[in-house]
């Protein structure tokens, strides 16, 4: 029986890796991908391929040399943090080129023979922030509302076809995510207290508990790719659903104070 084959983005660390271990481990064919080929060394999965998102020419180069593929999980991204009023809009600019475009790339570049063939999965990794856009994280947030939305769309035209899509919602995860986030936090200015306020909230939102590791992440991803009908949305982590089902239930106004009173932020 033929493996089903995947491709994943971004997999010099953190989820990315865990995810694609994790399907190698349930029998899959898998290729880990990052911009650098080095960063994948040790990594014991089929094949390693060097694909910047970013790039036209190394998606399209990408997809040429891997032929159909059954499932993709868009997870290459990176972390933009502070108040929308001083981050730079080139830096924004950056972030959206990664975490929206790059997507879109892989999607587009894809999409042709799953639908041809009636078949494949569409896995994009978004983030608590996809859910509610938390203070001093705007850009970042709209990076992943804005895929969240496309993911929205895309199910329905490619459900047609018999494509299937899911969003992948991580909470706080212990990665080493924050290593390349652009982060304008801690500069002095208007800003600093609602910072150090919001600090002390992300330590209650997890119970005092430290963030699980990605491997949590990878067994629910995984998981849930695996059902005959996946979601089109999982939270996974104890603060994502939480924020989930909050954000469910109540309007703009009425979450915004809860998350205050909870959370005793009195920005």
């Amino acid at each position: 029986m033929t493996k089903k084959t995947v491709l994943v983005t971004g997999c010099s660390s953190g989820i990315g890796r865990s995810v694609a271990l994790e399907f190698t481990r349930r029998g899959y064919e898998v290729t880990a991908s990052a911009r650098r080929l080095s960063s994948l060394e040790g990594l014991d999965v089929a094949h390693h391929l060097a694909l910047d998102v970013d790039s036209d020419a190394s998606v399209a180069a990408a997809i040429a040399a891997l032929g159909p593929l059954d499932v993709l999980v868009n997870n290459a991204g990176f972390g933009i943090e502070g108040s929308v009023e001083e981050v730079p809009l080139d830096d924004v600019r950056r972030a959206f080129e990664t975490n929206f475009f790059g997507a879109a790339r892989m999607i587009q570049g894809v999409l042709p023979s799953m639908r041809e063939r009636s078949t494949g999965l569409i896995i994009n990794v978004t983030s608590i922030a996809g859910i509610a856009a938390p203070p001093l994280a705007g850009y970042y947030a709209a990076t992943k509302f804005a895929l969240e939305a496309l993911s929205e769309s895309l199910s329905i035209e490619v459900g047609h076809f018999g494509v299937k899509v899911m969003i992948v919602e991580p909470g706080g995860v212990a990665t080493e995510f924050g290593n390349n986030m652009v982060d304008f936090r801690d500069r002095p200015g208007p800003y600093t207290p609602l910072a150090e306020q919001w600090a002390g909230a992300m330590v209650t939102l997890r119970g005092g508990q430290a963030s699980p590791g990605p491997d949590s992440v990878a067994v629910a991803l995984c998981d849930a790719a695996e059902q005959e009908n996946p979601p089109l949305r999982l939270p996974v982590g104890t603060d994502a659903e939480l924020i989930a089902t909050t954000r469910a239930a109540l309007n703009t106004t009425d979450f915004q104070n809860a998350i205050r009173d909870v959370l005793k932020i009195s920005w």
